[in-house]
């Protein structure tokens, strides 16, 4: 009975080499499903339907219609900076012309002051010229300077002709006298000079 036992042992012994694979032989359906798989994902990859094509093409078509708006963008606020920067410049011009315009009154009456011959030894006199001397140098600060007029071509953008002679000393259109100075703020007249013209 123990012979008989044991067979059926033999046997199953026997049976199992067969029935056991080595494991390159495991590994072949992996890797050929593994190939499959790479091969899909390449074709998937590449092939686009044409669905997806119209997709791309449109918001490519839309990204260039949202970098167009904001370059236009851009340089509408690059213009607009500009012009606020220089609107707010000329505003702050005039203004600046218009209270030195106000001031022009006090300069013409040191001016007349100085002019007043007699006492130069006076220590109100020499105040006086102190006084004066320093208004001029605050309007020089200022950027304001003088218009250059006697002895200057008259010309109607910086002089004023309120009178005419005929002096052959002078030349034709020659400003003669100067009756009232004229000031400039950098190149806008803050006041013509007015004068008196020869020839």
């Amino acid at each position: 009975m123990s012979e008989e036992v044991k067979q059926p042992e033999e046997t199953a012994e026997a049976a199992e080499p067969q029935a056991q694979e080595t494991p390159e032989q495991e590994a072949a359906p992996e890797k050929e499903a593994k190939g499959t798989k790479a091969k899909k994902k390449k074709e998937k990859g590449y092939t686009l339907t044409r669905e997806q094509m119209e997709t791309l093409e449109l918001a490519a078509k839309q990204l260039e219609s949202v970098k167009d708006q904001f370059t236009r963008l851009t340089a509408e606020y690059d213009n607009y900076r500009k012009r606020t920067a220089k609107e707010k410049d000329s505003l702050y011009q005039d203004a600046k012309a218009d209270t030195i315009k106000e001031f022009l009154a006090v300069y013409d009456n040191l001016e007349r002051a100085m002019a007043v011959e007699g006492d130069e030894d006076s220590p109100h006199k020499k105040g006086l010229e102190m006084i004066f001397h320093q208004y001029q140098d605050i309007l020089k600060k200022l950027g304001v300077t003088e218009i250059q007029a006697k002895g200057q071509a008259f010309d109607p953008e910086k002089h004023n002709a309120v009178m005419h002679i005929d002096d052959p000393d002078f030349g034709e259109n020659e400003v003669a006298q100067v009756f009232q100075a004229g000031f400039m703020l950098g190149e806008k007249v803050i006041r013509h000079a007015i004068v008196q013209v020869a020839n």
